[in-house]
């Protein structure tokens, strides 16, 4: 057993914190990315890049987060792609990520009216002007809370991502656990901080969700 302070135990899981914090920012950056083309694709009027779209999303959706790391980690040096596990994790959360939140936008657009559409093509917008400058601004605010609510549980999802050797939070509590027998003390800090991460989104998003109500 290794002698840890309680300020050694804290400082060290406020340090793998970063890792937790920069991972869940990449992967919301890049799920938005990729879930902006998955959601264009869900909204066209080709068939097969609905059907196509519909394929991933049900893909992402319907199979767990931690095959989808496992798959991404053991399953490319198979076929010749050596892949480190910081970047095995923000590859895996982008994908899980763009698929939920190309769902959630795809309902933003379908929730709006039809007059919209009609008002767009009044003005004599093309397509992707339509869907840039009339559509997706306003799907974008209605889907704001449930965006800011995935968030959260795209927080808390970096926690898998110790099972492939990524240093994050989870990770990191673990090894100090083992090294000084002191798991209530470790974990306790471990819920504590991914309580102040996650505190202020939810409280964001219910804010946010209260103020789509009262408009």
């Amino acid at each position: 057993m290794m002698d840890f302070t309680f300020w050694d135990i804290l400082r060290n899981l406020l340090l793998a914190t970063r890792w937790t914090i920069l991972l869940s920012i990449v992967a919301f950056i890049g799920g938005g990315i990729v879930g902006m083309a998955i959601l264009l694709a869900r909204v066209s009027a080709r068939h097969w890049l609905r059907r196509f779209a519909e394929l991933y999303i049900g893909l992402f959706q319907g199979t767990p987060l931690l095959m989808q790391l496992f798959l991404v980690f053991f399953g490319l040096p198979l076929i010749g792609f050596r892949i480190e596990p910081w970047s095995a994790a923000a590859l895996a959360l982008t994908l899980c990520a763009s698929a939920y939140l190309a769902e959630i936008w795809r309902g933003g657009v379908e929730a709006l009216p039809k007059g919209q559409w009609d008002a767009a093509k009044s003005l004599g917008l093309h397509y992707p002007n339509q869907m840039r400058l009339v559509i997706l601004p306003q799907a974008f605010a209605i889907t704001r809370a449930p965006v800011v609510g995935y968030l959260v549980q795209l927080v808390k999802s970096t926690a898998l991502t110790s099972i492939i050797g990524f240093d994050e939070l989870m990770r990191t509590s673990n090894a100090i656990a083992n090294a000084t027998f002191e798991p209530l003390t470790v974990y306790g800090l471990v819920g504590l901080i991914y309580f102040v991460i996650c505190r202020p989104l939810t409280l964001y998003a219910r804010h946010l969700q209260l103020v789509g109500q009262a408009r």
